[in-house]
């Protein structure tokens, strides 16, 4: 059983911030920035593409919730929010689990664009039809 599924199981203990039958939102317990969050479905599933529409759907009226919740409360200034989708993508926990990590002006944090530069050699026009066809 994962870290995460030992959280929603109340076999490790957490900050919880939102929770109802089929979500859950904690206080991550590394966190990056003051507030940060970890927001999961309670049914196990490793990535993204393992989720039904519903489930997606249901995961980011989650996300959104928490972060309204969040921006009530601490008032930052803009927030990070994504997840790392594969263990290329940097994934330790095989749970997949969405993060809100509050930004602050100044906070000296980067964008998404700050996580790899790597374009490789395809133009967009060779590329669309790769992943179009």
């Amino acid at each position: 059983m994962c870290i995460i599924c030992k959280i929603i199981n109340n076999e490790i203990p957490s900050y919880k911030v939102y929770e109802n039958d089929t979500k859950l939102a904690f206080l991550d317990i590394m966190p990056r920035s003051k507030g940060h969050t970890v927001v999961v479905l309670k049914r196990h599933a490793l990535a993204v593409e393992d989720l039904s529409e519903e489930e997606v759907k249901d995961l980011f009226a989650a996300v959104k919730k928490v972060a309204d919740k969040i921006k009530t409360a601490l008032k930052p200034d803009g927030f990070s929010i994504g997840w790392n989708n594969g263990s290329a993508a940097g994934q330790v926990i095989p749970h997949l689990h969405v993060h809100i990590i509050p930004r602050w002006n100044g906070d000296g944090g980067g964008n998404m664009h700050s996580i790899i530069n790597n374009p490789g050699k395809e133009k967009p026009e060779d590329l669309i039809k790769i992943i179009n066809s």
